[in-house]
Formats: C-alpha cells, structure tokens, sequence
C-alpha cells in the first residue's frame, strides 16, 4: 500500500476531501513532496511555524535536549533547566502580574486549564466568550466557541457559557457578579481576522476590574509575534489576568500555557492538591524548542519587521486587485465574497504550489499567514505566482 492509501484508511479524517499533499521535508516557508514537488506554507501550519520550518536554533535545541533526557515527571514537582529558563524568559517580557505558568500540550489544553483556574479562583461558574470565538475542540473550550455550527452535534456540553458580541461595548453590561471569566480573543482569527477595538478591551477591563470578574485574553494564535508584537495584548494597553499562549510557542513542537499571577496560580494546589495535571505539560524537549523559539525573536530583527513586511503583503495584494483585505502583523484574511469563489481558488493556489486556507467561521475569506522570516523576496515570489494563476 502507498502512504497515501494508509492515511486515508488508518489516519481519522475530519473532512471528506483533505488535501491529501504528501511532505517527506520542509525548511524555511518550504514543503517538500516525495517526487520533488515544492510548496510555499503561506499559512505556518495555522501560524504555528512562525520561525519557518525546521529554523537551525529549535532543531538544535531539541537534538540537544533529546540527548540529555525526554520525560521525567511535571506537575511542578521536578526541577529542570528547560522548563525553567522558559519561564523565566516569559517572565521577564511579561507584566509582573503574568508571572506563573502552567506549561501544557495544546490550545485547547491551555483553555481548559484557564476556565478550571477562574471557576477555582472566583468560586463562581459563569463563563462569557464572544459569538464567532475559537477556543479549541474539547469539551469546554468547545462550550466557549461562538458557533453553534460546530457545537451542535456534540450537546450536551459544559452549562454556564454564555455568548456576547465582539467590540460591541453595550454587551459587556451582560457580564455580571455571576461571572467568574471573560474569554476573548484580543484578534478573532477564525473569524477572518477581526481586530479588536481599543475602547471595547478598556471598558472590558474596566467591567472585569469592578466585577471581581477574571480577563482571559486567548493568544493561541496572535501570541509570540503574529501581530508584530511578542503579545497582540500590548498594542491595545490592557494587561489580562489570564493569557492563554500555544501554536507558535513551541516552533513546530506541542506546547502551550496558561499564565497568570503567583496568587490566581495557587489556588489549584489545594482543596484539592493536584487541581490540574497533565502528564506531558512543560515536558523538557517542548520547553527547550519553546525556550529558543523566544530567544531567537527576543534577540533578532525579526519581530521588528513584521509589519512591515505585513504592509509590503497587502499593498501588493492590493496591486493585484484584491480590494477586501483584513489584516493585524502578518495575519490577513482576503474576501473572496462567496465560499464557492473562496474554495475553487484556494484548490488553485495549492495545485500550483502555494499553500493556503480558508477561516473556520468566515469560508468566503481566505488565509495568509506566512512564516514571520518570510524574506521581500519570498513575497515577491508568492505575489508573482499570484499574479500568474489570476
């Protein structure tokens, strides 16, 4: 049998007609097919190579820590020099009052472990998101997501979750002394790249604040340089008391976290001990992958350039015509109008050579988030083959 005969019979397939594109390398915004077959990731594996793929300083973080050792035991109880030099590299671009962190294996993990820390630290069980939200796919980051399309099939879920709209300020008087947690997205991804107001995320502090009610800002896909800066949240000048970090954290390898002060943190370790676990949270090789991925954008230009670079894409994109573009650093969303438009030209785009996607919530829009050491030259190639399949 071929690999792909084995995918489509052995692999769980969440869609009747994946792309089915076999990968045998990849290096920098560049796969590789097993017959010479070469692609541009203009989507980071849903912003998760934000370094590019196989980036020499993660690779010889894990290759050296892989040697060393791989797992010993987390839930905070061993000491090892991987997990904490990555906290204290967070910790030190971080606001002191994000300054405690629970290492873990995926988004969906770090939502979860943020919605058991609010319910245990207010002693309150109401939860607020936004309509249009993605917080992950298991059972309580799927009761936060704003979209009934996706949650319908697996009801019941999780009670206590309720819904307001995004940047929409006459909403947030929805949000009461019954609420232990606001979840938001400082950016809606899957939306299609819907960026927060300034004034919505004072005010909301500003409810949170009166309310005793705990701010979780979802950074999952914005956090670690998306948007141009290490955190979307400090473009907008409100600090959280929770955020959420996963995706591009770890340069390829599963790692995520949920970070909050020393005081919220504790309140997992008692009544009961051991209020969350995960066998794999903070293991040492993720952390060491984690540990280089922000060093690298803390002692590099990269981060500084991400803007720019973000302006040279869109103006270009423009130039070809695509008037309905939606864009924050280096994530924007291009209206097609319809989904039918938007699929048919993505399938174009991947049949020659140039990877991107649609959004979950807007299927007229499509993806580009190419990795953030993407060179003036690889956009002016991605543009050009653009230009040529228009």
């Amino acid at each position: 049998m071929t690999n792909r005969q084995i995918f489509l019979n052995h692999v769980a397939q969440t869609i009747d007609t994946p792309l089915g594109i076999e990968i045998v390398r990849a290096e920098g915004i560049y796969l590789y097919g097993p017959d010479g077959e070469k692609y541009m990731d203009m989507i980071s594996g849903i912003s998760v190579s934000s370094l590019g793929h196989c980036h020499p300083a993660v690779v010889k973080a894990v290759q050296d820590q892989a040697s060393k050792f791989m797992h010993l035991m987390v839930y905070g109880e061993y000491i090892y020099s991987p997990q904490v030099k990555l906290a204290q590299a967070l910790a030190h671009i971080l606001p002191k009052s994000l300054d405690n962190f629970y290492f873990v294996n995926s988004g969906t993990e770090a939502t979860e472990g943020a919605l058991k820390l609010a319910k245990r630290y207010t002693k309150r069980t109401e939860i607020v998101s936004c309509h249009q939200a993605y917080h992950g796919s298991t059972a309580g980051a799927l009761s936060a997501m704003g979209s009934e399309d996706y949650k319908s099939a697996f009801r019941p879920l999780i009670p206590g979750h309720f819904h307001i709209q995004f940047n929409v300020e006459e909403d947030l008087n929805k949000i009461t002394e019954k609420t232990a947690a606001v979840l938001i997205e400082v950016v809606q991804a899957e939306s299609g790249i819907i960026v927060g107001n300034e004034s919505y995320f004072y005010k909301l502090r500003q409810r949170c604040t009166e309310l005793g009610v705990l701010l979780i800002f979802d950074e999952i896909q914005t956090g670690i340089g998306r948007t141009g800066s290490m955190f979307a949240f400090e473009q907008i000048g409100v600090v959280p008391d929770i955020l959420l970090l996963g995706k591009a954290l770890g340069g390829g390898m599963p790692i995520a976290a949920f970070i909050a002060s020393k005081n919220v943190m504790q309140a997992l370790s008692h009544h009961p001990i051991l209020g969350h676990i995960s066998t794999f949270g903070g293991n040492a090789v993720t952390c060491a992958a984690a540990l280089a991925v922000v060093e690298t954008l803390t002692h590099s230009t990269i981060l500084s350039e991400v803007e720019s670079k973000g302006q040279l894409l869109e103006s270009e994109l423009r130039n070809l015509g695509f008037t309905h573009i939606r864009r924050k650093g280096l994530m924007l969303g291009i209206d097609h109008g319809d989904q039918e438009t938007n699929f048919a030209f993505i399938k174009k785009c991947v049949d020659n050579g140039l990877i991107t996607d649609w959004f979950l919530f807007n299927t007229q829009t499509m993806r580009i988030c190419p990795p953030l050491t993407i060179t003036e030259a690889e956009i002016s190639l991605f543009i050009s083959k653009l230009q040529t399949l228009l």
